[in-house]
């Protein structure tokens, strides 16, 4: 089974270095950052296309088409879509996911900017992305790019991971931890 491995030595970092500096030499860094933030936002909310990227019985042609018509209507710039056409023909469609989160955290490390992924128990707001924002940027030191993902398992309360750091402050993970101390004191 393949893995969907983000490092630069993996699959997805390999198709992620190419479109990096395709994209560096092109002066278009950001626009491709903002196609693959729609890209990953469609793969999140449509089943249809998350089926057809991990699909192992359509054509790579089929593949291909599908997507240069999802390129096309969602207006990226052409070097993203060429290069999904090349991870179509290749049959690595299944890696996407992986390429747009390599990509993002080397768009940040080439800003200079801090990664940060942020999952709460509900979607954050403009005025709760900033707070957080700030707080990373006044711990971390530099900028930071902020990942928000919502897990409604989580009940309340945040799970923040900048790099190997996690801090965990969720309801979920405090009654755990209540649920253990229990068990202890019978």
């Amino acid at each position: 089974m393949s893995s969907e491995t983000t490092g630069s030595t993996g699959l997805a970092g390999r198709y992620t270095s190419a479109l990096f500096e395709l994209a560096k030499a092109e002066g278009i860094l950001d626009r491709v950052a903002e196609d693959l933030d729609s890209l990953h936002a469609m793969i999140e909310v449509s089943e249809g296309l998350h089926r057809l990227i991990h699909s192992p019985v359509l054509s790579r042609e089929e593949q291909g088409r599908a997507m240069d018509a999802l390129m096309e209507k969602a207006e990226t710039s052409d070097l993203t879509r060429r290069f999904i056409g090349v991870v179509a023909q290749n049959r690595r469609l299944f890696v996407l996911p992986g390429i747009i989160k390599d990509y993002t955290r080397r768009l940040a490390a080439y800003r200079g900017e801090t990664s940060a992924e942020v999952i709460s128990a509900a979607p954050l707001s403009d005025k709760q992305m900033e707070a957080i924002g700030a707080s990373l940027k006044k711990t971390v030191g530099t900028d930071v790019t902020i990942e928000a993902k919502v897990d409604a398992a989580l009940l309340g309360g945040l799970i923040v991971r900048v790099g190997s750091r996690m801090v965990d402050s969720t309801l979920r993970t405090k009654l755990q931890h209540l649920r253990l101390a229990m068990k202890g004191v019978g």
